[in-house]
């Protein structure tokens, strides 16, 4: 009885140890009772029924890359061309993902192919090249909705590589080719006109420097011309004015001596003479000196006095 009580609790052991599941972080497992859907184990120690449960699935929580391979695609103006696309998806209810549709990513693969060849047939090349990022949200907000019922959520759908025909890439490589020409040209051009701008200004400043320096230098010329007259008027106004003190001066001088008209009469005599004695080829003796006789009277009485 010991020996089967002692094989009966290691038995018991045995299928308790056996039956006891640890579930990691950013994972999730789907459990079926007698073949029914019964829990989902998240993160943590988890203990199944023997023979009644089992595991049915193990999910990632993670967020998943699909990268599918290209797909030929038709644009509106009739072009074939090999689109890649890559798809951001994550698990969030792990019993609809187990049990919402067989094989998902097969399933998300043909339905971004059917997408991406709906959104395609409606633009033309030129627009499929420059319209990525609308692309990519209508392809995500279709993906998302019609995935949702599986449990997945589509997060970010990008559009990797299009591949336009070999002919199609030719001349795109040559209008390309001429768009860079036209711009060098236009880039040349701007500079030469920026180059002539530059120097025309430069010559103008020039113009203006020069003009300003012969204006200057007849401002300058102008006002020394008007400073000498200035001076030169100044200095003639000076003299008349010491012509004129020295003549107040000699007036005072004959008042104060009280000079009498025969003293008078002796200065003119000598003023007489002296205008003699120059060039002069004619001389007007003035009426007052006529007079000899009057003359020598008043030379008599100066020189009595």
């Amino acid at each position: 009885m010991i020996t089967v009580f002692i094989v009966l609790v290691a038995f018991i052991m045995l299928v308790l140890i056996t039956n006891v599941r640890i579930v990691s972080q950013s994972n999730a497992c789907v459990i079926e009772r007698i073949g029914a859907y019964s829990s989902t184990w998240g993160t943590g120690i988890h203990i199944k029924l023997p023979f009644l449960d089992r595991i049915a699935a193990r999910v990632t929580l993670k967020e998943q890359v699909a990268d599918f391979a290209p797909q030929p695609v038709i644009t509106k103006d009739n072009v074939t061309m090999m689109i890649d696309t890559v798809i951001f998806l994550q698990i969030t209810d792990p019993k609809l993902y187990t049990y919402g549709v067989i094989n998902p990513f097969n399933a998300i693969e043909n339905l971004a192919t059917t997408t991406l060849r709906n959104i395609i047939g409606e633009l033309e090349l030129d627009e499929t090249l420059t319209s990525r990022d609308m692309i990519n949200n209508r392809m995500r907000l279709v993906l998302d909705e019609a995935t949702d019922p599986w449990g997945i959520k589509v997060n970010r759908v990008e559009v990797r590589n299009i591949t336009p025909p070999k002919s199609i890439q030719e001349a795109m490589e040559k209008q390309m080719r001429a768009e860079r020409e036209r711009r060098e040209s236009i880039l040349k051009a701007e500079g030469e006109k920026q180059s002539a701008i530059l120097v025309a200004e430069g010559q103008k400043a020039s113009a203006i420097l020069k003009a300003e320096a012969e204006k200057a230098a007849v401002i300058l010329q102008a006002e020394a011309a008007k400073e000498a007259a200035i001076r030169e008027a100044e200095g003639e106004a000076q003299a008349i004015l010491n012509v004129q003190k020295a003549t107040a001066d000699g007036l005072n001088m004959l008042k104060s001596v009280n000079a009498d008209e025969p003293l008078i009469k002796l200065k003119s005599l000598e003023t007489l003479q002296k205008v003699a004695d120059g060039q002069a080829t004619k001389i007007i003796i003035p009426s007052e000196i006529q007079n000899l006789a009057g003359l020598v009277t008043g030379i008599t009485e100066i020189a009595r006095k």
